[in-house]
């Protein structure tokens, strides 16, 4: 009994004994083997054990994979049976209220300007251009426009301030200082201005074209030191509004050297009708073979004074233009033969002038010139 009981003894205490890594894995798995619940010291990698060993031994069924989870139906909404046909009680329409404006709070008070004709004269009723100016020049050194407006009257919504107002009507204007207090203001601008209307006949009183008049209105009169350009190329009974004063007019007929001059003052409030006279005439030139003949085509024209001074150079079988009166010489230019001929312009006498080809000259002769 002794002896038996130490041979289990030792075959407990060898059971019991670490193992090294081969006896581990050569020990048949189980509860008393290596690896098994009984032995906490034991390890066994799970890659090593098939899958169905491992759920065979631990009694859990093999595993299955994931199934496809279906939707899961929403519950009806409470309503869902009611019909559209609602009876709703009627609500009120929402009126929008408009936005508030400033006059509400504040009452605006503005610059009214108006414009008479001098001092006591007429209200001007439009065509008046209004600029009201900062009294401060800009970086510029130009004063900034603050307002500008049109017609007979302004109405200027600005601050209170001193400013530089100017009224234009026409080519008149006046300029003056404004002080708005910022309450409201009336003013009324003086403008001493009137009108000039210019005409232009032929000294014996002949009616001219009107498309071969035009006139040019100067600043000044007298020795026209102080002259300066205010119109250039006004039409015969075009009315200029000016300042009233003094003006000089230049009256042109045709475009060669027929002018007409004068100095004409204009007056505040009143129209001033000016009239010029002329000494010209309109002549036009051809060259022919014989008179009454057919006018030869290419022929150049050069028309000088009785002088030698070269006054038009023309091309054409017709050559027309307005002279003033005056003695002229004709020089015709055709295929390198040079014809002439001299003529008297007489004031209102229009005339048409035949050269002859049998009015030839030798084209050395210094009266006829190079033609250069």
């Amino acid at each position: 009994m002794i002896k038996r009981a130490s041979g289990i003894a030792l075959s407990l205490a060898a059971l019991l004994a670490p193992q090294g890594p081969a006896g581990a894995q050569d020990a048949p798995p189980g509860p008393g083997g290596p690896g098994g619940p009984d032995q906490p010291g034991a390890y066994a990698s799970p890659s090593a054990i098939p899958q169905d060993v491992r759920s065979r031994d631990i009694g859990v069924p093999p595993s299955v994979g994931l199934r496809k989870l279906e939707p899961i139906a929403l519950p009806e909404r409470p309503d869902a049976g009611l019909g559209t046909d609602l009876e709703l009680p009627n609500l009120p329409a929402f009126a929008p209220q408009p936005p508030p404006q400033l006059d509400i709070v504040r009452l605006k008070k503005s610059l009214r300007l108006k414009a008479t004709l001098g001092k006591n004269g007429p209200e001007i009723p439009s065509d008046l251009v209004w600029r009201l100016f900062a009294p401060v020049p800009g970086p510029d050194g130009k004063l900034p426009v603050v307002a500008m407006a049109k017609g007979s009257q302004a109405v200027f919504d600005v601050p209170a301030g001193n400013y530089l107002l100017h009224v234009g009507f026409g080519r008149a204007g006046v300029t003056k200082r404004v002080d708005f207090s910022g309450e409201e203001t009336h003013e009324t601008v003086a403008l001493d201005a009137g009108g000039l209307r210019l005409h232009a006949e032929i000294l014996d009183g002949g009616k001219l074209p009107d498309d071969k008049l035009t006139f040019d209105v100067y600043s000044g009169g007298g020795d026209g030191r102080e002259r300066r350009l205010l119109a250039p190329g006004v039409g015969p009974g075009s009315v200029l509004r000016l300042n009233a004063g003094d003006y000089h007019v230049i009256s042109r007929y045709g475009s060669v050297n027929a002018v007409a001059r004068a100095d004409i003052r204009v007056e505040a409030g009143k129209i001033t009708d000016a009239k010029l006279h002329h000494r010209a005439a309109e002549v036009t030139m051809k060259l022919v073979r014989e008179k009454g003949g057919e006018a030869l085509a290419d022929t150049a024209w050069s028309v000088t004074s009785d002088q030698g001074d070269i006054i038009r150079e023309s091309v054409g079988a017709f050559a027309s233009m307005v002279l003033t009166e005056g003695d002229y010489v004709l020089v015709a230019r055709n295929k390198d033969r040079i014809f002439q001929r001299q003529i008297a312009v007489h004031p209102g006498e229009n005339e048409e002038v035949e050269v002859l080809t049998s009015d030839l000259v030798d084209p050395n002769s210094p009266e006829v010139g190079t033609g250069d």
